[in-house]
């Protein structure tokens, strides 16, 4: 009898043990499936909004490396940077454009005058000067490593506006940095 219930007691604590194993197990999965799907969500978050295919992305890389050349041709590498990501932070935050060229390119009507996003695109800069290839290419190098590889710099990933720091547009927005001859700034709060 004794035997018996010896049998039975080590019976039921393999089957304990087991479906404790296989809880585990099944723990363990879930917890790596949800991990890459995470991962995944994370990696697609990262991608432009409207990035679908070779040829649009060489399209918004160009509208980039246009507004970087066009905005920050002789500044810091780090101006030029801060330039593409202020452009990036606009597409992604559902208040402009969701791609980087409606971004660039982008009028308003205020007081029955145009005004677009970019001072060159209005002043029409970009039709009547020469590009300097060796800044243009630099230009492109950043636009590059911001759109593709997400290099930003840390201080401005809320600058949502810039300006030149020999114009005073009275705006009442808070100022994040200064970098080069351009002073960012984030939303109102």
């Amino acid at each position: 009898m004794q035997n018996i219930m010896t049998n039975s007691v080590v019976r039921s604590t393999a089957t304990v043990i087991k479906c404790l194993g296989l809880a585990a197990v099944i723990w363990a999965l879930t917890w790596v499936v949800q991990a890459k799907f995470d991962n995944l969500k994370e990696a697609r978050s990262q991608l432009p909004l409207s990035v679908t295919s070779v040829e649009d992305r060489m399209k918004q890389l160009d509208c980039l490396t246009r507004n970087i050349y066009w905005e920050a041709a002789s500044e810091p590498f780090e101006g030029k940077v801060a330039v593409a990501q202020v452009t990036l932070n606009r597409v992604e935050s559902g208040k402009f454009p969701n791609t980087v060229c409606g971004v660039v390119y982008q009028k308003n009507v205020v007081y029955e005058q145009v005004v677009c996003q970019f001072s060159w695109f209005c002043e029409g800069t970009h039709k009547v000067r020469a590009i300097h290839a060796p800044l243009y290419k630099e230009s492109e190098e950043v636009a590059k490593r911001v759109l593709f590889e997400h290099f930003r710099l840390p201080s401005l990933k809320n600058a949502m506006y810039y300006h030149a720091d020999y114009v005073n547009p009275g705006w009442k927005l808070p100022r994040i940095e200064k970098i080069g001859r351009h002073i960012f700034y984030g939303e109102r709060v």
